[in-house]
Formats: C-alpha cells, sequence, structure tokens
C-alpha cells in the first residue's frame, strides 16, 4: 500500500462515522498530512454541518504550516455554495500544497467543478487513489445521480427448505425464521437506508411497524404499496413513529405524517421515478414475495441480503427467485447470509 492509499484509508475510515446522518449529502473523510505525519483529520458529521475539509482545517492548531501539507478527501471537495461555502475555496484560501482526491463527485453541482477550481489556483491534485473504494462507500449516492433512482437493497428470511413462511399467506403470529442477534442486525441495516419499503399483504399479514428498536437509530421513511388503498386505518405503520409514503393509483393527499401519493400504475420503474422525484436515496425492501420478486424480475436492484434460519416448514410461501453475483456468505450466530449484488 503507497503513502496516499494509506492516508485515503483513513479518509474512508472517518467518512464512515457519518453513515446515516448526512443524508442527502455524501458520507466524506479528510485526512491533513505534513512530513507524512496526519495533523489534522475531520468528516462529514450531520447534514447541514461543516462538511470533512473544514473540520479537518479546524483541527489543526497552527494554519499557518497548511500551504506545506497535502489533503486527502475520499471525495471531490465541492465548489458551490449549499447549507455551506464551498470547501474548495477553503482549500484554495489556506493554499494547499497538494490535494489527494479520492473520486470524483457526479453530482451536477460538483462533477469536475471542485478540482478545476484547486488546479486554476496551480494547487497539485492527484485524483482517483482507492477510487473503487471511495465510490463504493458512497453508493447510494452515486446510484441516486446516475441511474435516476434509489439505491435498492432486497432482504427475506428464508427456512432451510426455501420458504419465507408458515402461514400460506394467512393472518397469523408472525413465525420468526432468524435468530435475535441476525434481527438485530437487520435493525441496523434499517438505519443505514433512507427508506424501507413492503407491499400492503406484508402490512395485513403481520402488521409491522417497520421502525429500529433494537439499535439506536433514526427511523426510516416508510414506503407502502397499496395500489387500491385496502390498508386500514390502525395498522402500525400509520403511528407518527416515521413519516410514511404510501403509493397507490387513486389519490394524493397528506394526513399528518402519511403522505398518499397517486402514480399512473404500480410498475417498478413508475414505483422509482417517484420515488426519485421525492429525493429518496436508498431503499431497503423487506417483502413481501410479490413485491421483492417484482424488483427482482425488473432487474432494478444493487444488492441482495438473504438469511437463511435453522427452521424448516412442512408448508408455506417459497421464497423469491434471484440470480445475482455471490459476493460471500458468512456465518452470523445460528444463521448464514448470503450478500449478492447485481451485475
Amino acid at each position: 500500500m503507497t503513502n496516499d492509499e494509506h492516508f485515503m484509508m483513513r479518509c474512508l475510515q472517518l467518512a464512515e462515522l457519518g453513515k446515516g446522518r448526512v443524508t442527502p449529502n455524501p458520507i466524506v473523510g479528510a485526512v491533513i498530512v505534513l512530513d507524512n505525519k496526519i495533523i489534522g483529520e475531520g468528516y462529514h458529521e450531520k447534514f447541514g454541518d461543516a462538511h470533512a475539509e473544514v473540520n479537518a482545517v479546524n483541527s489543526v492548531n497552527d494554519k499557518s504550516v497548511l500551504d506545506k501539507a497535502t489533503i486527502y478527501v475520499s471525495l471531490e471537495p465541492c465548489a458551490h455554495y449549499g447549507k455551506t461555502p464551498p470547501c474548495a475555496d477553503l482549500l484554495v484560501k489556506h493554499n494547499f500544497k497538494r490535494v489527494v482526491i479520492g473520486c470524483s463527485d457526479s453530482f451536477s453541482k460538483v462533477s469536475g467543478k471542485g478540482i478545476q477550481r484547486l488546479r486554476d489556483a496551480n494547487i497539485d491534485v492527484t485524483l482517483g487513489v482507492l477510487e473503487t473504494k471511495c465510490r463504493l462507500v458512497n453508493k447510494h449516492f452515486f446510484t441516486f445521480h446516475e441511474k435516476k433512482r434509489p439505491y435498492i437493497l432486497l432482504k427475506w428470511a428464508q427456512s432451510q427448505n426455501g420458504l419465507i413462511d408458515s402461514k400460506n399467506g394467512s393472518d397469523g403470529e408472525i413465525t420468526w425464521i432468524s435468530c435475535t442477534e441476525t434481527q438485530t442486525l437487520v435493525h441496523k441495516w434499517r438505519t443505514e437506508h433512507e427508506a424501507i419499503l413492503v407491499g400492503k399483504n406484508t402490512v395485513k399479514n403481520d402488521n409491522p411497524s417497520l421502525t429500529v428498536r433494537a439499535i439506536a437509530g433514526k427511523n426510516p421513511i416508510r414506503i407502502i404499496l397499496d395500489s387500491s388503498l385496502e390498508l386500514s386505518s390502525n395498522v402500525e405503520i400509520k403511528n407518527d413513529e416515521s413519516r410514511t409514503i404510501i403509493l397507490n393509483t387513486i389519490e394524493s393527499r397528506i394526513d399528518n405524517n402519511i403522505e398518499f401519493h397517486a402514480i399512473k400504475s404500480m410498475d417498478v420503474s413508475t414505483i422509482l421515478e417517484k420515488l426519485y422525484d421525492l429525493k429518496i436515496q436508498s431503499i431497503l425492501i423487506e417483502g413481501g414475495k410479490a413485491t421483492l420478486q417484482s424488483f427482482i424480475d425488473s432487474e432494478q436492484w444493487d444488492e441482495a441480503r438473504v438469511i437463511t434460519g435453522r427452521s424448516h416448514f412442512d408448508g408455506g410461501t417459497a421464497a423469491p427467485k434471484i440470480s445475482g453475483t455471490n459476493l460471500r456468505s458468512e456465518s452470523f450466530f445460528k444463521d448464514e447470509i448470503n450478500y449478492l449484488i447485481n451485475q
């Protein structure tokens, strides 16, 4: 690993600390190095607050040395006024000797402009250090801006014989497939996504709250597919614990924290077009089978996490059929988790 890669890895470690707190902005880390030693570092901590570069500069006591230093940033510094002033201007102001950037920003207001601003000021710029890793940590952000749709993660749990429930679609008590530790992990996944999506049958059968409870974290936006508005008013997803969006083909209105959005059809492309318009960058899809399968069949998904428990059901609903690249499999307490991507 080169020195540049070493310090960029530290940027990525810092960037991860902002996960779930800065959306719709990307997570970013910055490290300031002088004579091969870190003298300052920072990350984007909260949406609307100072960016990584600002926090890194502020962490340096003697700013007179910055014109001899190199700053490493995991993402191209912004060059426009948003919630905060342009970071590229800050780096020019302090006349950094060198700026090392992990990857360029595909957001139209930034793309290439921050790099050009630095080069116009005769600052030495190196681009593309650990570029793949730097893009990966902001996969939600890049998918949203480049594919014009949210990043889609599919998740379900299945029995040893490939069933996702033992109820044959009937109402009744939930039969848990995964162990308690895996259920806690799923709540962590919920905190890492801006929204969670299910179909109306999942709400009818399980009456889930779709909130974060097992760990501390922000509740995702709840998105429900209910084309004919069949759900009753007393289901858990209509409480005030989180913003809820109900996509349907009948009416658009707002009722407290419940937003009803009418769309022309319930096909996946139309759903994603609407969610892009609503500026939702990432979605965890938890079910049911028909909803999951519709996204799989449309090929508009990015990642899937399939949990296999130890139970064996005599009958029930078969798990979705999916083909993708299996990145890895891991044993997690009593369960097995397969991580797939759509390539």
